[in-house]
């Protein structure tokens, strides 16, 4: 036996050594640019910037073409800014260019945030994801449901099975739906006064949800997806257990420890003149300023965030913010629920988020979790990607990811309803396209 032969002096394994060296890299790499960190040359985190700035000529295009008035665009790999740049104009009449820190109403990716508080309380030890929600909410005690007969618009009513679960709203198997979407639920809505969170009006979201709890179900909670107000009561839910208004408990327990400064219900008077004019594309060359009707989310003044009562706060769609406050939002989720010093949840509560739970599309295979849609496997997506990346988007053309695999965000902010541009899927494709 040589001497490099004996115990405690074996021969240098140079690839495992390697191999343990980079995995530490990126777990120290993943502690210390937790804040995100902007950096000037995008292959620091692994990008190509030719390839890259391939965005660039994407966006103008479709300013060009009259799709879009303006956009900002966020990439983000292990921590690092690669990319973060603003085109076209927040306001066309006034010329008002579109800048980084431009505010946007992000409409539906407010149901993330809303997810994330409620799994603080959870893990607070205020109520299990099984519970019922009438054990905090009464009146969502006695639901009923509301079936189709068989025969031309035949319904019939009958008492729910299932009580409502705190995890239901999470995932959106609570048989809660919304007004602006066609169902058999659409009309009693409407007639019922149930609005879809959006308004200038003097209207509080705990008389909006007792109005909501008189309302029948789409179905027997637990047995299928459809997407509605579930977030709006899953707020209501974290004002009533926290005991705060919601905009305090975001405030507090999100937006400060995630320094999301530019991130509100409703803007303060200082920061009103950043939010973007929200558009129409209604088919034709060019978009319009939107009057609120255009589509069939119907908005009774566009300029909710900065006028009339600013008094409802829906966890499903009322937030406006922008690009780099959501991508410090979803690095937390990317860093297992830490952001600089703040571990707001837990590493098990994101894994548990993004654990494909529900059915959207009712094709058999679960892919929707805790407040996202999730990607459970590449070859049926289609696209460029990786299984495990989690997703949503705003009803206003806005739209975010998260891929653990690369350690990559994507952000995404437009202000355009309804819009006929596919621009937020090929910014994805744009961007995988571009890593090393």
């Amino acid at each position: 036996m040589t001497h490099s032969d004996q115990p405690g002096n074996r021969p240098l394994n140079k690839a495992l050594i390697k191999t343990t060296l980079s995995s530490l890299l990126i777990s120290i790499t993943g502690t210390c640019v937790a804040q995100l960190t902007a950096i000037d040359d995008p292959g620091d985190a692994g990008f190509i910037a030719d390839r890259l700035a391939r965005i660039d000529t994407v966006m103008h295009s479709e300013i060009a073409k009259g799709n879009v008035p303006g956009t900002v665009v966020l990439v983000a790999r292990n921590g690092k800014i690669a990319y973060h740049k603003s085109f076209g104009l927040a306001d066309v009449d006034s010329k008002t260019g579109m800048q980084n820190d431009s505010i946007f109403r992000i409409a539906s990716m407010s149901k993330a945030v809303t997810s994330v508080a409620a799994m603080i309380l959870y893990e607070q030890g205020r109520f299990q994801l099984s519970d019922p929600i009438s054990n905090f909410i009464p009146a969502f005690a006695n639901m009923t449901v509301m079936s189709e007969t068989g025969e031309e618009g035949g319904t019939t009513i009958a008492a729910a099975v299932n009580p409502i679960r705190v995890i239901d709203l999470l995932s959106h198997t609570s048989g809660i739906s919304y007004p602006f979407i066609a169902s058999r639920l659409q009309q009693t809505y409407t007639e019922a006064g149930v609005i879809d969170g959006l308004t200038i009006r003097d209207v509080r979201l705990a008389e909006q949800m007792e109005l909501l709890a008189k309302q029948p179900l789409l179905f027997e909670p637990g047995s299928e997806w459809a997407y509605g107000l579930s977030s709006d009561l899953l707020g209501y839910l974290v004002e009533v257990v926290s005991g705060k208004p919601l905009d305090q408990f975001f405030s507090e327990e999100i937006f400060a420890p995630l320094g999301m400064h530019d991130t509100y219900f409703y803007l303060p008077d200082d920061k009103a003149d950043r939010l973007v004019t929200l558009y129409a594309d209604i088919g034709e060359p060019g978009v319009v300023v939107s009057k609120g009707d255009e589509s069939n989310i119907k908005l009774d003044n566009p300029r909710y965030p900065v006028e009339g009562a600013r008094s409802y706060f829906s966890g499903g769609a009322g937030l406006s913010s922008t690009a780099l406050d959501y991508a410090k939002f979803c690095q937390m989720l990317l860093n297992n629920g830490r952001f600089g010093d703040a571990q707001l949840i837990s590493r098990k509560s994101v894994e548990l988020m993004r654990s494909p739970r529900s059915d959207i599309d009712q094709d058999g295979s679960a892919d929707f979790g805790l407040g996202f849609y999730v990607v459970t496997d590449l070859g049926q997506g289609r696209e460029l990607g990786s299984a495990g990346t989690y997703s949503w988007g705003g009803a206003f053309n806005t739209s975010f990811w998260l891929d653990p695999e690369e350690q990559l965000i994507g952000v995404i902010m437009g202000q355009v309803r309804p819009v006929h541009s596919n621009i937020n899927n090929r910014l994805r494709t744009l961007i995988y396209q571009a890593l090393e």
